[in-house]
């Protein structure tokens, strides 16, 4: 198998249009019934606990919270690394919201099933660095 059809880079990827796309029900669709996000790994304004949303209800809610709320999510991933039943893509996620435009700079990893559903989806990004980097975008 060559890298590009690694199963969960090819899930990544699918995940990265879903949500380029705005099609919630696709990118619900590409994870496991067990799934988790992770989104920054650790305690955030998404995940005061830190324990990740867990199972199709709370990822459909991290959506709601996270993705939905934004105007753009750009994925400007410059590799990415396959191994086992994993990938990390390492770049930046830069979203828009509320005309301003912030980059966050980190690894991003997507664990797969052996269905080639999604199990995890973990980012590696720090929020005050984030957040150091918006700026006014209208």
């Amino acid at each position: 198998m060559s890298a590009a059809e690694h199963p969960a880079r090819a899930a990544g990827l699918a995940s990265q249009a879903a949500v380029r796309a705005r099609d919630k029900n696709a990118w619900l669709a590409l994870f496991a019934a067990d799934g988790i996000v992770e989104d920054p790994i650790g305690p955030s304004g998404f995940d005061p606990e830190g324990k990740g949303h867990r199972g199709p209800e709370a990822i459909a809610a991290f959506w709601d919270m996270a993705i939905a709320k934004t105007d753009d999510i750009e994925f400007l991933f410059g590799d990415s690394f396959a191994c086992g039943d994993e990938v990390a893509f390492t770049g930046t996620i830069r979203s828009t919201l509320g005309g301003h435009r912030i980059d966050a700079d980190g690894v991003f990893t997507y664990r797969v099933d052996a269905a080639g559903k999604i199990a995890a989806l973990r980012a590696f990004w720090e929020v005050d660095r984030a957040m150091g980097t918006a700026v006014r975008v209208d």
